[in-house]
């Protein structure tokens, strides 16, 4: 039985969950002048596998972290999956697919791993909260809108002295989540994968 003093600190924590969970919500529901990111993804993977591709990932700081998550469901669904700067990650060339993320709209290295996949072939979906500007959207195959607060936006229309419960890029690094979740889901369907065959390929190096 609980202590009758842990009872407050238990409902400030339902109730910032509530918040986050209803602040990322409201992502999926604003409208977007592109197809939805979600079946963009489905569509852009399932091609990539239906043609014998590889599915490479990359994105700079907590955003590369969210395209790690994806990779590691998108091997466990018996995709060849990778993470650009690992050691055994392998060339990419026509077949594959590249899914890169930007949420203010450019970073250095995404332009220049995107241009190379795209100089070897490959197609890049790009990933971003700002698809009318940046300087990764010119690389792009197809752009994928995730209309999120980022970093080049969490100020606009504040001082910034406040205290955000999700600062910074944080919704838009949570929706990448949440929408890659979905993503995984999807793609179990689309590409017939059994739980039970998805569970075998978790590693057992643990």
């Amino acid at each position: 039985m609980s202590k009758p003093e842990e009872e407050p600190n238990t409902s400030k924590s339902a109730a910032f969950a509530a918040q986050i969970c209803n602040h990322l919500t409201s992502v999926f529901t604003t409208p977007t002048a592109t197809p939805p990111p979600l079946t963009i993804l489905v569509d852009e993977i399932s091609a990539a596998s239906r043609r014998g591709g590889k599915i490479f990932v990359y994105g700079v700081g907590r955003e590369g972290l969210m395209l790690k998550a994806l990779c590691m469901r998108l091997f466990h669904l018996g995709l060849s999956a990778h993470c650009v700067f690992d050691m055994t990650t392998p060339p990419i060339s026509s077949p594959d697919l590249l899914i890169a993320s930007a949420g203010p709209g450019g970073f250095s290295t995404v332009d220049a791993i995107s241009g190379v996949a795209r100089g070897g072939g490959a197609r890049v979906v790009l990933l971003t909260a700002q698809p009318e500007s940046g300087s990764s959207v010119k690389h792009a195959s197809v752009v994928a809108h995730i209309p999120a607060q980022t970093m080049a936006d969490d100020r606009v229309g504040g001082s910034g002295s406040g205290r955000a419960l999700l600062p910074m890029g944080s919704v838009y690094e949570g929706a990448m989540f949440v929408l890659f979740e979905m993503v995984v889901y999807e793609l179990g369907e689309v590409l017939g994968r059994s739980p039970e065959e998805i569970r075998a390929r978790h590693t057992n190096l643990e």
